[in-house]
């Protein structure tokens, strides 16, 4: 009988990435047959009862792949437990358990991906393949060449240095500058963190696309299913939602 791996298991699942997976196993969180798991390197068959905080998980028949654009005030979970809506909140009609690919800020707008595939989420989340996301922002102040500079060979943050990024100026609100900013990490605040840090603090920040995928005309709440041509734009082969 065929064994995979606990953490693919997991992902597989549509529960989470791989490497969420290993935090759940490392926190005490999943059984196997009733057995809390000790083993990082656990394999399994598919016939083997797994549970994460006491609810048994199992395999996803159909695979669903969405798009949505992310309102300012939602939070980037399934659930909150202060009670902020969240942005599976929006999804409706689909019969799964859905997750957020990666983290969007509770203040900031843009395109996010939702879907219960875990392998899917761990190609675009996962920091080895570095995926291109692009934000919109308003900033105060405008950037000088100096600056620009600054940002584009990687800036020292607390966490450490970030990669080179991309910045450039496509426009202005008064003496206000709006940038379009281009990243391949996916750190807490990182686009706020790293403008803050040339001093041009951020006024309005909106994610418009994740490698060649683009936000398009989806309306703040909107959303839709990703087609063929959407996973080209991702870099991915075509998925069925089957």
């Amino acid at each position: 009988m065929e064994r995979i791996r606990l953490q693919k298991y997991i992902a597989m699942c549509g529960v989470c990435s791989r490497r969420d997976a290993e935090e759940l196993i490392k926190q005490g969180r999943v059984y196997v047959n009733g057995s809390k798991v000790e083993e990082m390197g656990l394999k399994i068959t598919y016939e083997d009862k797994v549970e994460i905080d006491g609810n048994v998980i199992s395999m996803e028949k159909k695979k669903y792949y969405i798009m949505m654009n992310k309102p300012t005030g939602v939070i980037s979970a399934v659930s909150d437990d202060r009670g902020r809506k969240c942005v599976t909140d929006f999804i409706k009609g689909v019969d799964a358990r859905l997750y957020p690919v990666g983290r969007l800020d509770y203040d900031t707008q843009g395109l996010i991906l939702i879907t219960n595939d875990g392998d899917f989420m761990q190609k675009l989340t996962h920091p080895s393949h570095e995926v291109w996301k692009t934000y919109e922002a308003l900033v105060r102040g405008i950037p000088d060449q100096n600056d620009i500079k600054e940002f584009e060979q990687g800036l020292l943050l607390e966490d450490g240095m970030t990669l080179p990024c991309v910045l450039e100026v496509i426009g202005y609100e008064g003496k206000n500058a709006i940038l379009e900013v281009m990243i391949r990490e996916g750190r807490n605040r990182q686009v706020r963190r790293m403008l803050e840090r040339i001093n041009h603090p951020v006024i309005r920040l909106k994610r418009t696309k994740i490698a060649s995928l683009e936000l398009g005309d989806l309306k703040p709440g909107q959303w839709r299913f990703l087609n063929s041509e959407d996973f080209k734009a991702l870099n991915m082969s075509d998925r069925e939602q089957a």
